[in-house]
């Protein structure tokens, strides 16, 4: 199974994790963020996957969360609402995102992704 790995090429979190599934010979499709940022379909269904609060898919660090000052809205925002302004601009998203079937990673943190993937491999050795 080939996973969606989807990040912005100049992010360093996401070349240390484009490694990381490199070195384990993971087969992953890239998808720029900036070129093919997510849209509202895709959010609403990796939300529940990711079993995350939605803030979580928020870039913080970046600059368009900064200079749109996300963070003094957000809070007042229903979900959907907070889904069209993910959509709105890739860059205002947590990355890497990395997309199973059933299953979705926001950002990179290590032992996060190892606990995945020996889930992933203990699923696909029982069937």
């Amino acid at each position: 199974m080939a996973y969606q790995f989807i990040c912005y090429s100049n992010c360093s979190t996401c070349k240390k994790a484009r490694k990381w599934l490199d070195d384990r010979d993971i087969s992953y499709v890239f998808r720029d963020i900036k070129a093919d940022r997510p849209n509202v379909e895709e959010l609403n269904q990796w939300l529940p996957l990711s079993k995350l609060p939605i803030r979580k898919f928020f870039n913080i660090n970046g600059q368009s969360y900064r200079s749109l000052s996300v963070k003094d809205y957000l809070d007042d925002l229903p979900t959907e609402q907070i889904i069209h302004i993910l959509a709105g601009d890739g860059m205002l998203v947590k990355r890497p995102l990395l997309v199973g079937n059933d299953f979705v990673l926001v950002g990179f943190t290590e032992e996060v992704w190892e606990v995945q993937f020996k889930k992933q491999l203990t699923y696909h050795q029982s069937v």
